[in-house]
């Protein structure tokens, strides 16, 4: 089957050709140009047009050059991934060779310090150790440092006075506030009755 931006069956090779012209004029096509260019009556143009349908063609072949390009730039995309994979997994493995080669010659200093009469600098072998295992953690893609992280958290605190009383003071305490708040609601509203 062919796709709609080819030649369509029962089209003649001039009906195509025209078409073709008024695919490959771009955005600012015109049926009076490719008229004009084949030396055709605007009328022939306009029926080709019309029978063929023009517009939902150009409009399959955007869409197709659109696809081929978003597959190309998706390729494309793919090829650098794996190309940046290799080379970090490269990195990673020389790392942990390096990590090797530093904690044999900590190792090895350390050997050699016990067997030696003078103290050597310690702070090499620390520095050696400290390396070989950020080295080892890079390669094995862990993170090299753990840093703290500190969050605010902030909100509001409802508070149920009962419970609240209850623990700070008992269950009788609870039960003596309950009995005050009607005799204060009580002379609050004498209070207010005798104002108005």
């Amino acid at each position: 089957m062919a796709l709609p931006f080819e030649q369509q069956p029962k089209e003649s090779c001039k009906a195509f050709a025209a078409f073709s012209l008024y695919l490959s004029l771009g955005p600012q096509r015109s049926l009076g140009d490719v008229g004009q260019k084949l030396g055709k009556s605007r009328v022939v143009i306009e029926r080709w047009s019309s029978k063929f349908d023009w517009v939902s063609r150009v409009q399959a072949h955007a869409a197709h050059v659109a696809e081929i390009e978003r597959k190309v730039i998706e390729s494309r995309a793919i090829e650098k991934a794996v190309e940046w994979s290799k080379t970090e997994e490269s990195v990673r493995r020389d790392a942990w060779k390096k990590g090797d080669v530093l904690m044999e010659m900590a190792d090895d200093f350390i050997e050699r310090w016990r067997n030696c009469s003078r103290v050597p600098g310690f702070e090499s072998v620390v520095r050696c150790l400290e390396l070989a295992f950020k080295l080892k953690q890079f390669a094995a893609g862990m993170p090299a440092e753990i840093r703290e992280v500190n969050t605010v958290v902030s909100g509001t605190v409802e508070l149920d006075w009962e419970i609240a009383l209850k623990r700070i003071y008992g269950a009788a305490a609870a039960r003596r506030a309950e009995l005050e708040a009607p005799a204060v609601e009580v002379e609050a509203k004498r209070l207010q009755d005798a104002g108005t």
